[in-house]
């Protein structure tokens, strides 16, 4: 069983793509002579749930089929079971989401095929994740997070995924017109920055929110975050600079700085209405975080 994969599928991933693929996926897989079993997630964060059996029974590889709320559900379940060490499980993708964010960092293909050709031929990179410590809950994440302007999209996000991809961008305009900037007291380095800000995010990896690269991605296995803060960014800053979010050089721009670190503290002065902490696109709740990073944490599959 050591060998075999067990797959974790998403049945509402990507407009419930996954009724269309299922057939073609298990046939491409016995074509291909890769064992497995599966499972489909009946609810909210089934995955977890899914993750810590198969672990259990002795699955040490995982397939997540789906996007990338599947996957952080899936990296989830793997930092919080307690049978084996977390670098000992490696993880595969055949991506089935709205955004894919996950996959643009390692040009891993959104195709289902191609996919599939990776988890045959196992070549893997041990990834760092990042841990968020709330005030009443905890969670990993294996992109970006972030605190403010991006977990209000998100909010809103959720709203509209039906849409498909236009929503990333439906949601951005929502929040660019409707949120209200959070005063936050940010400590980085033995440093504390207070800003006015529009957001302040960390990532492990590249992309996040539909392909938009909002820090300076520097590496997933360096044990660091890279992390941007966006500080009295307003809607026309933002409109005129459009290309910039897509192509990376919005960190560049005057109001925004960037650090490296293992660890951050966030939290937020305004007492009243606390911003929302998405992390990998999922609502983790609001108010005061600490990330820090877990490095060389998850074995993922990657051309």
């Amino acid at each position: 069983m050591i060998h075999s994969w067990f797959i974790i599928a998403n049945p509402a991933s990507g407009n419930k793509k996954l009724s269309k693929n299922w057939k073609e996926i298990e046939q491409l897989l016995n074509e291909k002579n890769i064992d497995f079993s599966y499972a489909f997630t009946q609810y909210s964060k089934h995955e977890i749930e899914l993750v810590h059996t198969a672990i259990q029974q002795g699955y040490r590889n995982i397939i997540s089929v789906g996007g990338d709320g599947t996957l952080h559900h899936v990296v989830n379940g793997i930092m919080t079971q307690r049978y084996a060490k977390t670098s000992d499980i490696t993880v595969g993708i055949i991506p089935l989401g709205t955004g894919n964010d996950w996959i643009k960092t390692y040009n891993i293909p959104n195709n289902i095929e191609q996919s599939i050709n990776l988890i045959q031929e196992k070549k893997s990179i041990f990834q760092d994740i990042g841990h968020l410590k709330l005030t009443k809950t905890s969670a990993y994440f294996n992109n970006v997070a972030g605190i403010g302007y991006d977990g209000y999209v998100v909010n809103k996000l959720n709203k509209l995924k039906r849409f498909g991809p236009i929503a990333y961008l439906l949601s951005g305009i929502a929040g660019l017109l409707l949120y209200k900037k959070t005063s936050f007291k940010v400590e980085i380095n033995n440093k504390t920055i207070e800003t006015k800000c529009l957001m302040t995010l960390f990532g492990i990896c590249k992309y996040s929110a539909g392909g938009m690269q909002l820090t300076d991605y520097k590496d997933s296995t360096n044990g660091l975050f890279d992390i941007t803060i966006a500080k009295n960014l307003n809607f026309w800053d933002l409109t005129f600079h459009l290309k910039k979010l897509y192509n990376g050089l919005i960190v560049k721009h005057k109001k925004v700085e960037t650090h490296l670190s293992k660890e951050l503290l966030i939290t937020p002065i305004t007492i009243k209405d606390q911003p929302f902490i998405q992390a990998d696109g999922e609502l983790i709740g609001k108010g005061k975080v600490k990330a820090s990073v877990v490095k060389g944490a998850i074995q993922f599959i990657i051309p």
